[in-house]
């Protein structure tokens, strides 16, 4: 059995009711979300059969991983917080909050060693900047951590990534679904199962493929995309991204796009 990898975009945010919400920092989980955790809390039946939790370090992806895999939790483990797989946007509800902060919140639950001082800072110079091309450089360098952290458990690994609706496509190099509008074509709390294309690990861009069963248990008898599908909604995708830079840095102020929903 090849490794799984369990990616799901995080529980609805009080960011995701309007546009003004945006505006309010790393934002919490709504009632609903949090009852969307304790649902796919329930429906999900491989809690005994994860290795590791790991979560993007904003407050509603942290939250989100450890309500909907709370018996994995409860079993001793910790989510590891990893910031290549923060969200896209500029906007405060998409910008993390401080080490210190985060560890004072979450003590004893998350491990924080990859979030360094700076690992929120999205401003032109930085890594985390959404540029298209540094997008797709993160997104890649996640998978390479991805693939390394299950190469030391085995084939029998198992992990969730708990993460964003817009980061998702770039992780998964997947536009299925995707609505311009929205920036993303995951709900809250989807989760679909991946595994490396690559099964010998030597994929120099670790590139991830849906399981058969993720397919069908959301999408049926319905045909994939094909590749050219694929490259052209990611190529729209990513010209709005560059649009919104090029208002950005000409002093138009923030038009980046989060998620409502």
């Amino acid at each position: 059995m090849a490794p799984i990898i369990h990616l799901v975009r995080h529980a609805q945010g009080y960011h995701n009711l309007s546009q003004e919400n945006q505006q309010i920092p790393d934002p919490d989980l709504t009632p609903l979300g949090i009852t969307q955790c304790e649902e796919l809390c329930k429906r999900f039946d491989a809690h005994d059969k994860i290795t590791y939790l790991v979560a993007s370090p904003l407050r509603r992806t942290l939250y989100t991983c450890l309500r909907s895999f709370a018996p994995v939790v409860d079993a001793g483990k910790k989510v590891i917080a990893l910031p290549d797989a923060q969200e896209i946007s500029t906007l405060p509800s998409d910008i993390g909050s401080e080490p210190s902060k985060l560890k004072e919140e979450f003590a004893g639950l998350v491990d924080f060693h990859l979030v360094v001082e700076g690992w929120h800072d999205k401003s032109r110079e930085s890594r985390y900047y959404p540029a298209p091309a540094k997008l797709e450089e993160r997104s890649r360098a996640a998978r390479l951590w991805l693939r390394e952290l299950v190469s030391k458990a085995g084939d029998d690994a198992q992990v969730v990534l708990v993460t964003h609706g817009g980061i998702l496509h770039f992780l998964t190099q997947d536009w299925d679904g995707m609505k311009l509008e929205r920036g993303t074509g995951w709900n809250n709390t989807e989760l679909r199962s991946y595994e490396f294309a690559n099964p010998t690990g030597q994929d120099p861009d670790a590139s991830l493929k849906e399981t058969k069963p993720s397919w069908r248990r959301r999408r049926g008898s319905a045909i994939p995309l094909t590749d050219t599908e694929q490259i052209q909604i990611q190529q729209a995708h990513k010209a709005l991204l560059a649009e919104e830079a090029k208002i950005r840095e000409a002093g138009g102020g923030d038009t980046s796009s989060a998620v409502i929903d």
